[in-house]
């Protein structure tokens, strides 16, 4: 595979292996008085061809055993376990502390199912579900043998908790593994998913005559077969890129071979001087910021007045296995600056990020700040994060192990395909996007309604081999650059470097980008930092439109010369507001824009950015 200068970047700071002469270079017999004889040139070729040929066979077998697990390495997974298994049979308080919890829980239990047979089935339950748990819901999970088959349930998913945490010398990631993968198997045998052991279906089923088990079976047999023809999910028909989404008037004004440059239509007779250019994660399409009119930030922020830009990235082939973040910088978040400085000359650029791509905005900000580049007039990071040291379950299995094996999952294939990723995201709620999906898709017969935002989760995307791993390595398993260590064009970057005043946001429920990791942008940052946190979860928090009911948001400036909060003193005294934090945003954008000035045209043909054609784009359209 062709090197690239950015594959060693990940390993500076990391152990060195001893470095391999070439065959025809002389040892240096001054270094050590006892070195060994020089090995002659025949054999180090035999020896360079036997590391070949293991380095060949050992990456052809983890890659053959990843397309079997799932891209889980069965190393991290057994040294997780070993370590959660040792230390605790070597604690023997915590084993008197189980089985007390187990024989209060069985009691309890017996308890539970004497008063329901004497109370005629109603009675107080002995554990309730926690509030985002709605698999118990019905009222057929109240009543005799249902009632005690799900408080077991639970009674048992709370001993399983306290059984994989808190063990005295277990690592922290070790324990949150153990503890994440038992939650996964306790899901899957859920009552709730077996005919058998589900009221609701069983009522169903009565009420159907069976017919919701026939259209169950051909729910499956049409899922299978969208799998193996990699068509989209049922129901995204009705979502079509360009017709129903992505549907505010843009034109291609840019296009490189990673991005398409969209700038969208004024809707008002002046808009403000510095225009804004959107970098969305290259992990998802971009138009989740452009869904349907009504729900569209794009539109919004046409319609207060701004000039607006968004990148459409590429969706990669096992050609572009090679492209790495710098290539992602410079094609993708440079090369689209410069378009927009081209086509709105002379003006500064209120720069945002979505996710990954706030992360990406962030390193070539920093970057141009060290080298005094300032067209930047403000930066937005939109559930992005700088320090990923806490950054959420998706680290549960980011270390040394897994790294390596996922690497060489997709250097067989140049690239993490759409199934690897999408499957790692619902992971992280997998009661309801995986299992509770399934007993309504196939047990109930029902399909569940889809709506822009769920059928948009559904138009998954690839991500090269050398980017994936430079940022796995790099961001997630070294943190490099929020502790000074990442490097661009050869020199380390700052995030204390950014002058350009920064708004932040976070969402409460968060699984990718928690917000108490967003806000650690409070510690890297030496300008002025407006933190929100809004309810909500990483997609559906940031998808935020006005006329949604039911949002709520705090908001609070930093100064660059003010103090730290922490978090919790931050919630605890910032003032709740309530609706969508769009408009915050637009007014805070508007306080660091000039007055409105005359509309500027699509694009810049003497400038050497015609119009290309209209937009979504075609990048987009791409499987």
């Amino acid at each position: 595979m062709p090197s690239h200068p950015s594959a060693t970047l990940a390993k500076d700071h990391a152990p060195k292996a001893p470095a391999r002469r070439h065959p025809t270079q002389k040892p240096d017999l001054r270094s050590s008085p006892t070195m060994p004889a020089p090995i002659p040139p025949a054999e180090q070729s035999g020896d360079a061809q036997l590391h070949h040929f293991r380095d060949t066979l050992d990456h052809a077998a983890h890659a053959g055993l990843a397309h079997l697990t799932g891209g889980l390495s069965p190393a991290a997974l057994t040294a997780a376990y070993m370590d959660w298994a040792v230390h605790l049979a070597i604690s023997p308080g915590k084993q008197v502390e189980l089985a007390a919890k187990a024989a209060r829980q069985w009691t309890r239990l017996a308890q539970f199912a004497s008063r329901c047979a004497m109370d005629g089935g109603a009675c107080e339950l002995c554990i309730e579900p926690v509030p985002q748990d709605r698999r118990f819901a019905g009222d057929e999970w109240q009543r005799p043998p249902f009632n005690i088959i799900h408080q077991a349930f639970l009674l048992q998913q709370q001993w399983w908790h306290d059984a994989t945490t808190d063990i005295d010398g277990v690592t922290k990631q070790h324990e949150a593994v153990v503890e994440f993968l038992s939650r996964q198997i306790l899901d899957m045998a859920s009552p709730s998913n077996a005919v058998a052991t589900n009221p609701v279906v069983q009522r169903r089923i009565l009420e159907t005559g069976g017919r919701n088990l026939v259209q169950g079976v051909r729910n499956f047999v049409d899922d299978w077969e969208r799998v193996i023809r990699s068509r989209p999910a049922a129901g995204t028909e009705a979502f079509q890129v360009g017709r129903d989404v992505a549907v505010t008037p843009g034109e291609v004004v840019y296009r490189n071979r990673l991005i398409e440059l969209i700038q969208y239509a004024p809707t008002t007779d002046k808009v403000r001087p510095e225009p804004i250019l959107i970098v969305p994660a290259w992990i998802m399409k971009y138009y989740i910021l452009d869904l349907s009119p009504e729900n569209s930030l794009v539109r919004y922020l046409t319609d207060q007045g701004f000039t607006v830009f968004i990148i459409s990235w590429k969706n990669p082939t096992a050609e572009d296995r090679d492209l790495g973040m710098d290539e992602y910088r410079k094609l993708g978040v440079m090369a689209a600056l410069d378009a927009v400085n081209a086509i709105v000359p002379d003006r500064r650029v209120h720069a945002v990020g979505y996710c990954l791509g706030g992360t990406l905005l962030s390193i070539a900000a920093a970057a141009m700040a060290r080298d005094r580049d300032e067209r930047l007039q403000t930066v937005s990071l939109l559930a992005a994060q700088a320090d990923f040291r806490e950054a959420g379950e998706l680290t549960l299995f980011i270390n040394e192990s897994q790294v390596h094996f996922l690497e060489d999952l997709m250097r067989s294939q140049g690239y993490l395909d759409t199934r690897q990723m999408a499957g790692a995201f619902q992971l992280l709620r997998s009661n309801d996007l995986i299992w509770s999906r399934l007993v309504r898709h196939y047990l109930m017969g029902e399909r569940t309604p889809l709506n822009d935002l769920m059928a948009w989760n559904a138009d998954a995307t690839r991500m090269p081999y050398r980017m994936h791993a430079d940022y796995l390595e790099q961001l997630f398993l070294d943190n490099d650059l929020a502790e000074g260590r990442f490097r661009v064009d050869g020199r380390p970057i700052a995030i204390s470097d950014i002058r350009a005043p920064i708004f932040s946001v976070g969402t409460e429920r968060d699984h990718v980008a928690p917000w108490r990791s967003a806000f650690k942008i409070h510690l890297l940052a030496d300008t002025d930092v407006t933190f929100l946190l809004t309810t909500g979860g990483h997609n559906a928090g940031i998808v935020a439109d006005p006329d949604r009911p039911g949002g709520r948001f705090q908001v609070l400036t930093k100064p660059a010369t003010g103090h730290y909060l922490d978090p919790d003193t931050w919630t605890r005294i910032t003032p709740w507001h309530e609706g969508s934090w769009w408009p915050a945003w637009a007014r805070w954008l508007a306080a660091h824009s000039g007055k409105p000035v005359s509309l500027p045209g699509l694009g810049a043909p003497s400038r050497g950015y015609p119009v290309l054609c209209d937009g979504p784009g075609t990048y987009v359209l791409q499987d």
